[in-house]
């Protein structure tokens, strides 16, 4: 009896390819719509679906495959005396390989001005029928619903005739993936995001959690790639969950700025951050900013890494655990291969600012979007006698756009776009401010200060004034902001309130 193969797809691409080699090794070909014609425009041998089951396409094509003498060849058990003795008894000639990817729902959910109705027709029901029947009898029965597999099927039809078991079983559990997450977005999509879900995959094993003795893995959203590849790993070890933590943090705090910008980061807190028409020179200043916690550190770059990063890194011996960038030039490719312990990713900033960003907690998944609300000077409202310069509300806007990235209690205190200490995680803001100004040291003189949220008392303000600090930006609304006002005032030191949060946990 002659083999027998599916194909109905809304991609057409690679289709014809992939039923030619089906043809070439016996299978006969049946089909589908736009299927069945584009396969006859390419000279492939075809058979209408409805030659086999005798009745044509309804309902305005919402009714096709769903057929006895169509799933009933997908799914019935071969080599199984009843299953075979039914078969035969009803004239359903097996279906060995079926191929199928599903109409195109989230494409269309996007297009503007698309009505309930336009959108409810675009829900598959035999795609997905065909595929789970497929699925479930994969002992004997090659399923695919992704372009992106055609490649090695078609190789190990070439090779050898038809599929391995371990390739149908790999299909099968990729199809139970596609068809669960067609579904959710259904849901989500109709319920217009009041019955939303997400669908996590498994996308590489970490060499460890937190701690060497807690494992750890790193999970995508699925038909959400993170974007982000490994251009090094460390001599080829995996990378840890530490490793993507901070480059989690480190790459959304230099995605907030449009400037050349460099971060370095420990501990998901930024130790240094600069803005400088060099990207290079950037790096230097935000490594400077902080060399004592710079050990062990992770760099981040929203400009290509340019050869001149690399000779710094090399020339000044610094210890970097990990590199990312939007792209790296060929000089600095070069000299990557001078430090094989480097761990290097390459990843651009989203232009989708509305991400979400997901956190376990007490057994469940909290999620919100990632904060991008930009502060603009327009934003800024002058609380005391005393008014910022020009000058001073650009480091002010600079350190406010840091200081929502660093662990609160966060304070930044920044000088020409660069900060020059940062203070983060601690229970209370007046120790934030402490540690600031002993990490700048004298460069406090003359700096600005921002704070993540309000001051609940004035004692950050006066110690801030002790350091030299010159502005003070935070978001107001305590209790006690006539203190606070009154406080600034009392030291000449000029203050503007954002009027939003910045808190990071």
């Amino acid at each position: 009896m002659a083999k027998r193969a599916l194909l109905s797809v809304s991609d057409k691409s690679g289709i014809a390819d992939l039923a030619r080699v089906l043809w070439e090794n016996g299978y006969e070909i049946l089909s589908t719509g736009g299927t069945k014609k584009a396969l006859e425009e390419a000279k492939i041998p075809v058979i209408s679906v409805e030659e086999v089951t005798r009745v044509p396409a309804c309902f305005s094509g919402r009714v096709k495959t769903l057929h006895p003498l169509i799933a009933g060849a997908i799914l019935y058990r071969r080599g199984d005396p009843s299953h075979e003795k039914e078969a035969q008894e009803l004239g359903i000639k097996p279906i060995d390989f079926v191929v199928v990817n599903l109409y195109p729902f989230a494409e269309t959910a996007k297009k503007p001005g698309i009505t309930r109705l336009e959108l409810i027709e675009q829900i598959d029901i035999g795609g997905p029928t065909l595929l789970r029947s497929a699925a479930k009898n994969a002992e004997s029965v090659t399923v695919l619903c992704d372009p992106s597999d055609y490649e090695r099927v078609m190789a190990e039809l070439k090779t050898g005739g038809e599929t391995s078991q371990e390739l149908r079983r790999e299909l099968a559990e990729k199809v139970f993936l596609h068809t669960a997450a067609y579904d959710l977005m259904i849901t989500q999509t109709l319920s217009e995001g009041d019955t939303s879900g997400m669908l996590l995959i498994h996308k590489m094993p970490l060499r460890y959690g937190e701690n060497p003795h807690q494992w750890g893995a790193f999970y995508e959203l699925h038909g959400d790639p993170p974007g982000w590849t490994v251009v090094q790993q460390a001599e080829g070890k995996p990378m840890s969950y530490l490793n993507i933590l901070d480059a989690d943090g480190a790459w959304n705090l230099v995605c907030e700025f449009s400037e050349p910008t460099a971060a370095c980061i420990k501990h998901a807190n930024p130790s240094g951050v600069a803005v400088h028409e060099d990207i290079a020179e950037a790096f230097q200043r935000s490594y400077d900013a902080d060399r004592l916690s710079a050990f062990g550190v992770i760099i981040a770059l929203n400009r290509p890494c340019p050869g001149a990063v690399m000779e710094k890194i090399i020339e000044q011996k610094i210890f970097a655990e990990l590199l990312i960038a939007p792209g790296f030039t060929p000089e600095a490719l070069a000299l990557l291969k001078e430090r094989p312990k480097l761990r290097v990713i390459e990843y651009r900033c989203p232009e989708n600012s509305d991400i979400p960003s997901f956190r376990s907690a007490l057994g469940g998944m909290l999620v919100q979007n990632l904060d991008t609300r930009i502060v603009r000077e327009a934003d800024l409202t002058v609380s005391t006698d005393a008014k910022p310069t020009a000058k001073q509300i650009e480091d002010l806007l600079f350190a406010w756009s840091v200081v929502k990235h660093a662990k609160s209690n966060a304070i930044v205190f920044a000088k020409d776009h660069t900060t020059v200490g940062i203070g983060a995680g601690q229970t209370s803001r007046v120790d934030s401010t402490i540690i600031a100004a002993r990490r700048a040291g004298e460069k406090a003189k003359g700096a600005v200060m921002a704070s993540d949220a309000f001051f609940p008392f004035p004692d950050s303000v006066e110690e801030a004034a002790k350091h030299g600090i010159s502005a003070i930006i935070q978001p107001g609304g305590s209790i006690r902001d006539e203190e606070v006002i009154a406080k600034a005032n009392e030291l000449k030191i000029p203050m503007v309130f954002t009027g939003v949060r910045g808190f990071r946990h």
